[in-house]
């Protein structure tokens, strides 16, 4: 195609680090410089619509792929694979240059000591967008590479070459790829030769089976609780129960005698056990009497009240025309509140790692999003160069976010070298629940005022919400200043109707007094249930269609044209309807999450007092999809996810603590609450990928509250949905 010749015509790999290495360090620069508000607005929303770059090692081949005796291609991949799939699109899209087959392609995740460390980090729905350029000019080369190696042995040209599925053929003979590196050792990375056109590649594109299947289909141990190493012990750490509890000191003695244990720990901000056995650690670790310093008992209540709207600082996002102007008569303006809760990641394998430190040398297996993180915190800790500091992935049982900051390495490595062996160290479910990195509770204030012809004169959004992105080690603390407002808080939150005159967002910054931080899709879902369902006030206000109504407040530019396409196709194809047939009603949805919009209508009924979700259309636009079956399972895994949150998960603060700390009281949605049909149409509107993995969570909540609304003329303004406790009007 013209925009793939475009992209690779001039461009070579150190270009690309410095075009694309501006990223959000060198807005966040910017509006240091310039620091207004003006200005925020603009970063802001140039944060809002940005494409993360790829954060590290472009430049060397060889440090990515490996070519085995037996003539298999290994990619050592630096974005770990946690269910989502990335292993088999960036598989698709190394072979594809490589000309190799796919039953030819290994992924593993590359470990630390690699040099193939991604600074981002695997997080953001940026693994395949953001490897879309550099993996595949990386495997070019190296396909270059390896045929300059191959014409000398050939004694032919580089030119005279043909390969198929990593035989190189020339001069009336032919060699593998195997062959081609063998004793290879003073490798030259040539200039980027240029890229395929798409409409010659092979296997993007294609809905090619998951390359990590039968791992997962017959229970390999590939996950960090999987891990062990030659004489390992256990370890166990104290964690406070309470809600901002600080680590004092811990009287040992009842623990220090107790079977099993090997060593007791004191550190100055925690105290562990390493023992013979999981349970006899853990056992000993209970018997320890901790004094932890708390400043408050919270309860569910105080935090409630903390993050109303107007408690916090307001910052203005996003502004367009004169909207304080066209609100400012109470009169005429049409006000709704909507209220989110504390949300726990539950992730199936909770938090642990295996570390091992043998003098200067530590070695860490830990299923992480965050390599080099990991890796450099140790290495501080301990007083190590980082390159003495191995971190080995895994495969993660559960991301979401909750591992984009895995500190509970740092003390596995402190307790391997208390006692000079191998430490298997991780939470119990009660731990990681009361010790999670939640989804903060939000507050939503929304404002509006009609024309007389129902379309709207002027929008405002009001958030109010902890903190999602400051505060974590991921994020350049220069953010913090320059934006003001939680980047991560207000994603989702900003107006997306561009048509309207009069707009704005505005974000209300809380500092919670527990631990919020990055929760899949962010602020998207809590943002999208308040601000669709509002639209959905306003078009029955008005009555009008509700996907008619959004239409007529979407531009007609680049972004709008998108956003519309999605909105007529889910239309189309779920047969939309605002009338109640045989009990059930539809509700409908969209949202655009960082340049991906989706669309979605849910199809829903009563039944004793309980939502019923029976089915789910969903249409989105993540641009080129690199593997249409992958991208679809993202959606009905994102959309099921929404459907337990929006349903029945929340977090409670009673006498100063988390609470449930177990599965089952901690609700979340069961098989039988799944939809029967989740039908996903997926459209492309741009020539190269886009988000995936967490745009499909935002419709969700406002979809089923507006199908709700429609069967029992309430209108359900917090989650979880709710009919008996719900704030209805």
């Amino acid at each position: 195609m013209n925009q793939d010749k475009k992209n690779t015509k001039k461009v070579s790999r150190r270009s690309f680090l410095v075009r694309g290495g501006l990223g959000t360090a060198g807005v966040l620069a910017l509006g240091t410089y310039l620091f207004r508000n003006p200005i925020r607005r603009v970063v802001a929303g140039a944060i809002n619509t940005a494409d993360a770059p790829f954060s590290g090692n472009t430049d060397t081949p060889i440090v990515w792929f490996e070519v085995t005796t037996d003539n298999y291609i290994v990619l050592h991949s630096p974005k770990v694979e946690m269910g989502q799939g990335t292993f088999t699109g960036l598989a698709q899209m190394a072979a594809d240059e490589l000309e190799v087959s796919m039953t030819q392609m290994r992924v593993v995740h590359a470990n630390s000591a690699s040099g193939n460390v991604d600074g981002f980090a695997t997080g953001g729905s940026t693994s395949i967008s953001s490897l879309w350029m550099p993996l595949r000019e990386l495997a070019a080369t190296m396909r270059e590479m390896i045929s300059s190696e191959a014409a000398k042995k050939l004694n032919v040209n580089t030119s005279d070459l043909s390969i198929t599925d990593g035989v190189i053929t020339g001069g009336g003979k032919s060699m593998t790829y195997a062959e081609a590196v063998m004793g290879v050792k003073d490798w030259k990375v040539p200039d980027t030769p240029k890229l395929k056109s798409l409409s010659d590649y092979k296997f993007i594109g294609k809905p090619i089976a998951r390359v990590d299947l039968n791992d997962k289909v017959f229970g390999a141990p590939i996950f960090g609780m999987d891990a062990t190493l030659p004489d390992m012990l256990y370890g166990a750490v104290a964690r406070p129960s309470l809600i901002g509890a600080k680590y004092i000191d811990a009287n040992t003695s009842k623990a220090e005698n107790m079977p099993g244990v090997v060593k007791i720990i004191k550190e100055k901000d925690f105290v562990g056990v390493v023992a013979n056995s999981y349970i006899e650690a853990h056992n000993a670790k209970d018997a320890i009497e901790v004094e932890w310093e708390t400043d408050k008992n919270w309860s569910t209540a105080d935090i409630r009240a903390m993050v109303e709207v107007g408690k916090g600082k307001a910052y203005v996002i996003q502004k367009e025309g004169h909207p304080d102007e066209s609100l400012e008569d109470p009169t005429e303006t049409i006000i709704s509140e909507y209220w989110s809760p504390i949300g726990a990641h539950a992730q199936l394998e909770p938090n642990g790692a295996l570390a091992s430190v043998e003098g200067e040398r530590v070695t860490v297996m830990i299923s992480t999003q965050v390599v080099g993180l990991t890796r450099d915190e140790i290495a501080k800790r301990l007083d190590l160069d980082k390159n003495e500091v191995n971190v080995v992935p895994t495969f993660l049982g559960g991301g979401f976010g909750r591992r984009l900051h895995t500190p509970n390495a740092v003390q596995a490595a402190v307790l391997s070298k208390a006692v000079g062996k191998p430490v298997k160290c991780f939470f119990t479910r009660k731990e990681e629940f009361q010790n999670d990195t939640f989804r903060p509770p939000t507050h939503h204030v929304l404002k509006a005022k009609l024309k007389i012809d129902g379309t709207i004169e002027a929008l405002e959004h009001n958030v109010s919400s902890g903190d999602v992105a400051f505060g974590s080690p991921i994020v350049p603390r220069i953010a913090e200043p320059v934006l003001g407002a939680d980047l991560g808080a207000w994603r989702g939150g900003m107006i997306q109707y561009g048509a309207i005159a009069n707009y704005q967002a505005i974000s209300w910054r809380v500092k919670l007094p527990f631990a919020t931080s990055w929760w899949r899709s962010l602020g998207l879902l809590a943002n999208t249930f308040a601000i669709e369902s509002f639209m959905d006030e306003l078009a029955v206000k008005t009555n009008r269609n509700p996907a008619e109504f959004r239409l007529a407040h979407i531009q007609d530019d680049g972004r709008g044209k998108r956003l519309k396409s999605v909105i007529e196709a889910v239309v189309e194809k779920s047969g939309y309807s605002d009338e109640v047939i045989n009990g059930k009603a539809m509700g409908f949805a969209v949202s655009t999450d960082t340049n991906t919009p989706c669309a979605q209508v849910v199809e829903v009924s009563i039944h004793e007092a309980e939502i019923k979700v029976h089915k789910v259309t969903c249409a989105m636009d993540p641009g080129l999809v690199v593997n249409p079956d992958q991208v679809r399972a993202q959606c009905e895994g994102a959309i099921i996810m929404g459907i337990s949150a929006v349903l029945y998960e929340k977090m409670e603060v009673v006498d100063g603590a988390l609470t449930p700390t177990i599965y089952g009281p901690y609700q979340m949605a069961l098989m039988k609450h799944a939809p029967k049909e989740i039908d996903v149409v997926l459209l492309q509107g741009a020539e190269v990928p886009g988000a995936v993995g967490e745009p499909p969570l935002g419709p969700i909540g406002a979809a089923i509250a507006n199908a709700v609304f429609r069967l029992t003329g309430k209108r359900l303004r917090e989650m979880p949905l709710n009919l008996d406790k719900n704030i209805v009007s």
